[in-house]
């Protein structure tokens, strides 16, 4: 079974101290565990808005990327790193945390739309909709005018842990989904999901 040709793994966040331990932030967390596992160190690198690492994982390059622009924007350091090293959108991975999955779950999917997320809303308009997407569960406030507080404050310590096993997890599946493919990164990633 052949493996996903993943070239840049991003992971959607805010720079800045002040939001590292947000809820929006856990696309950072995984790309950020990825680089530690894997002996990579984040760079500024201002033609592509965004910090980069690069790492090997199961004899693969892959560039990690966390853009700076502030999440509502983060699709033109997507586009600037594509386009300067000519990466088709469906060798890219976007880890983000996603409102409509339980905390601590983890989905992977190809394509589709933006549910509602600004970064994921900009990746598109910048890049089109044919990237892979890892989606990070953090859970739903229960009430749409609290979402913007909820995803920008930091999460309850039981409910934080669950996020961080969620992206370690998700870490440890890389090789798989590098080496045999989406189909059974999948079957591991959702079987876990629910486990909360």
């Amino acid at each position: 079974m052949a493996g996903l040709p993943l070239r840049v793994i991003v992971g959607l966040g805010n720079p800045g101290p002040e939001h590292l331990n947000t809820r929006h932030n856990a696309g950072f967390w995984f790309v950020d565990l990825l680089a530690k596992r894997h002996g990579g160190e984040f760079r500024d690198y201002r033609k592509y808005s965004g910090e980069t690492a690069r790492v090997t994982i199961s004899g693969r390059e892959i560039i990690l990327l966390k853009p700076t622009t502030y999440m509502n924007r983060s699709g033109l350091s997507i586009r600037q790193i594509s386009d300067f090293f000519k990466i088709a959108p469906d060798d890219i991975l976007v880890a983000h945390d996603e409102l409509d999955l339980p905390v601590g779950s983890l989905r992977l999917k190809h394509g589709g739309g933006h549910g509602g997320h600004n970064g994921l809303r900009d990746t598109i308009a910048q890049i089109g909709e044919s990237f892979w997407r890892l989606r990070l569960g953090i859970g739903h406030p229960g009430n749409k005018a609290e979402v913007i507080d909820y995803v920008l404050t930091r999460a309850p310590r039981a409910e934080e842990d669950l996020i961080y096993d969620a992206v370690n997890t998700a870490a440890d599946c890389m090789p798989l989904l590098l080496e045999q493919g989406a189909e059974r990164a999948m079957t591991k990633l959702h079987s876990r999901a629910g486990k909360t």
